[in-house]
């Protein structure tokens, strides 16, 4: 199903009594699953909760059109069956949309259940409304902010989080488009690289997929069908290559599973673009799971038995022997990965557990605590994490928006194991310098740092760290943070504790330039209000109020224009700006929101387009055809982005107030610049055939052709203007039915990026 096309439409259909029985039988499997962990008293105390959430959620649905009770206990079962929490868990995701959505209070919690409940509770509540919101954030980057701060106090509630999140997706297609967009991008943005660094493996691949499903559903049609297409011959694959080493684990009287299974359809699609292959071109599309039955004190010889075992058989890869078995990941995972070739020249993953490893793989942080022995060193990698992050967001000075996305970086990013000069070991991501881990032992530290002595030898700050290396770090009181620190920096923590710095010391000159600002108003008859600052920010271009004081302070900008507007009352006004009421009422201003009706759509490039100033985006170049929205932005008025756009999650994610529901007049008189870049094998002609597909057969106006060739093989790009997509499609299919065309694939911005 193409879900472009999706209705907000009530799928549920059921009477009264089928609808309380489906409820029944939900509490009652939410009951089967707490069975091992419920203690004397906790059932009456589930029975409340369950019947405290039905009573205040009786009147409303959900999308769908079913009871909306039935989504806190789907909550609840995937926190207990997929997570791994107990009862307590279980009681607040029953009642976890209770204070958001109805009239029960954080304080009715505390009386019915205990303060912990309700602290877990109001760490899941939204927040709905912040009177002095700073400007340089928003409402969702705020509710972000409470999420990880809450993260640091009681991970559950990061957990049941999760658990909303994941039935969300799962229940998505009965919401609109736009809230399709918003959500999945919301996922991928930050909630999916959460799941990642708690270990929670199986729910980060299910939301990025489903995320993918809404955002480029024709790319994971595409997938999943390649999947379906090739499962029976997958599956003799996999039987084939296994079939040696089920034997030979056997022989030597191992107690395990051993099976293969297909990667995410998300995974796929990244190895796809990342390596600028075809599905079929895909070869590592599954892997082998080896899960031991082995005792505590043998794992980890068991398991580089099974490798041993692995390797008589085939060929290792050994750039691809991945031992997290003596280190573990910072989130607890340990295993043994190895890539090993196997027949027809295809190589395989191959990854050795055991049974507790794979518990601690699957449920991540909640299975993590159920094993840890009293101070264990991933318990130690995990509160360092935990508490860095408390650290940063309880700053004042940290700008959330700007935190998240380098912190989202830092989840992903693969680890290295480096150490102090007493020998104590810090994890950092990959990539991390000197200057990252000064800041990694402490803020104070690494603002004062000078230079490193890396392994006994001195090294600069902006030195990249390898695994293994032992670290001292050279301080000086004089020195200070700069610009220039952020270019190498990676790590989230580093780059805040640089900013505030920075931006404290911006903050001190700009009060200068605020009192230059507000005597220069007050000469013209006007006030420092809110509505001149705004004013003053658009004309300037000006992000925040900050860097238009600071300009004023340092003289990037020239105040004496100001001698151009005219004053109404006390407000400014530039006669030679235009600015169009509609696009102010897209502005972030509640009371402007207001005033936009419902569902309207903005259609572009239609008879009543030019009522709204817009611009297409240059990051992805949409053309008729393509999913796109339209975002206002702070300076620049309304533009229009594409739903695939490489910055659409971000967007999406952080400043969802700002989406224009958007689509395309049908328009056929206009044409666009767009672009492809194709990889071929350099035969004579092949330009003079790519010309007369352009030229002859399609009548495109092409605005330049550059190909380069090298050792037999050519690549390069092509510039043409197209009407729409479909035209583009048939361009590329044309192109792409050529003998020696290899690749073809649709550039994002007119300068081939």
């Amino acid at each position: 199903m193409d879900t472009k096309q999706l209705p907000n439409i009530r799928i549920f259909e059921k009477t009264e009594e089928e609808e309380k029985k489906l409820i029944l039988r939900e509490y009652r499997a939410l009951l089967r699953s707490l069975k091992q962990n419920l203690k004397r008293g906790d059932k009456p105390l589930l029975r409340h909760a369950f019947e405290l959430a039905a009573e205040a959620h009786k009147n409303t649905r959900r999308k769908s059109g079913e009871p909306y009770i039935l989504h806190p206990l789907a909550v609840a079962r995937i926190a207990v069956e997929e997570i791994g929490l107990g009862v307590t868990s279980a009681i607040c995701a029953l009642l976890h949309d209770t204070v958001e959505d109805t009239e029960l209070t954080l304080d009715d919690i505390t009386r019915e259940f205990n303060v912990k409940v309700s602290k877990i509770i109001d760490g899941l509540t939204k927040i709905s409304n912040v009177i002095d919101l700073k400007s340089d954030t928003t409402i969702q980057a705020e509710n972000f902010r409470k999420i990880l701060l809450t993260l640091a106090e009681d991970p559950r509630v990061i957990l049941i989080k999760l658990a909303d999140r994941l039935h969300n997706m799962r229940t998505l297609e009965s919401m609109n488009r736009e809230k399709q967009l918003k959500i999945s991008s919301e996922t991928t943005y930050i909630y999916a690289p959460l799941a990642h660094r708690l270990g929670l493996y199986e729910i980060k691949s299910e939301m990025e997929d489903l995320a993918l499903k809404y955002t480029q559903p024709e790319i994971y049609a595409e997938i999943q069908q390649g999947l379906k297409e090739t499962k029976r011959e997958r599956t003799r694959y996999i039987n084939d290559f296994i079939k040696p080493l089920k034997e030979e684990l056997q022989l030597q009287d191992f107690n395990f599973e051993i099976y293969g299974r297909p990667k995410a359809i998300h995974s796929i699609w990244n190895k796809m673009r990342n390596k600028q292959v075809t599905f079929d071109e895909v070869y590592d599309i599954f892997a082998i799971r080896i899960i031991l039955d082995s005792p505590p004190e043998r794992e980890k010889e068991d398991c580089w038995k099974v490798y041993s075992i692995i390797t008589n058989n085939y060929h290792p890869n050994p750039e691809r022997l991945r031992d997290w078995i003596s280190v573990p990941k910072g989130n607890g995972y340990e295993a043994l990965h190895t890539t090993v070739m196997g027949r027809n020249g295809r190589w395989v993953e191959v990854q050795i557990r055991t049974a507790r490893m794979n518990e601690i793989a699957e449920k991540g942080l909640a299975a993590h605590w159920k094993y840890k022995e009293g101070g264990t060193s991933q318990e130690s990698k995990l509160d360092s994490f935990l508490g860095h992050l408390r650290e940063v967001l309880t700053n004042p000075n940290t700008d959330t928006i700007d935190f998240i996305q380098d912190f989202k970086l830092d989840l992903f990013t693969e680890e290295i194991y480096v150490y102090t000069p007493k020998g104590d070991m810090r994890v950092l991501p990959k990539g991390a310098t000197a200057l990252d881990f000064a800041f990694d032992i402490h803020t104070q530290l690494g603002t004062r740092c000078i230079g490193a002595k890396i392994n006994h030898r001195l090294a600069p700050l902006s030195y990249v760290l390898g695994s293994g290396d032992q670290v001292e770090v050279i301080t000086s009181s004089k020195q200070q943070p700069s610009e220039e620190w952020l270019q190498f920096l990676i790590t989230a923590k580093a780059k805040s504790g640089v900013k505030n710095f920075l931006k404290e010391r911006k903050r001190k000159t700009a009060a200068e330039g605020r009192d230059i600002l507000r005597k220069k108003l007050e000469s013209l008859k006007a006030t420092l209000s809110q509505y001149n600052v705004k004013e003053l920010m658009q004309y300037y271009k000006k992000p925040s109020p900050l860097d238009l004081y600071y300009a004023v302070a340092v003289g990037n900008v020239d105040i004496s224009e100001l001698d151009n507007f005219s004053v109404y009352g006390d407000k400014l006004n530039h006669l030679s700006k235009e600015v169009i009421a509609d696009t102010r009422n897209l502005s972030d201003s509640e009371e402007h929101k207001s005033k936009q009706a419902k569902g309207a759509e903005l259609v572009i490039f239609g008879e009543q387009s030019d009522k709204i100033l817009y611009t297409l985006a240059q990051c992805c170049q949409p053309i008729p055809g393509d999913d796109v929205f339209g975002f206002v932005t702070a300076g620049e008025g309304l533009k229009i982005h594409r739903a695939d756009c490489p910055n659409a999650a971000r967007l999406l994610a952080n400043f969802g107030h700002r989406v224009v529901k958007t689509k395309w007049a049908k328009n056929k008189e206009i044409s666009f610049l767009t672009g492809v870049r194709l990889t071929g094998l350099d035969d004579v002609g092949v330009i003079q055939k790519i010309t007369n597909i352009i030229s002859g057969d399609l009548k495109l106006n092409m605005r330049s052709i550059s190909l380069e060739s090298k050792d037999g093989v050519f690549n390069g790009t092509i510039m043409v203007y197209v009407r729409d997509r479909e035209e583009l499609n048939l361009f590329c299919a044309r192109l792409g039915a050529l003998e020696g065309i290899n690749k073809i694939e649709r550039l994002d911005s007119p300068d081939g990026q």
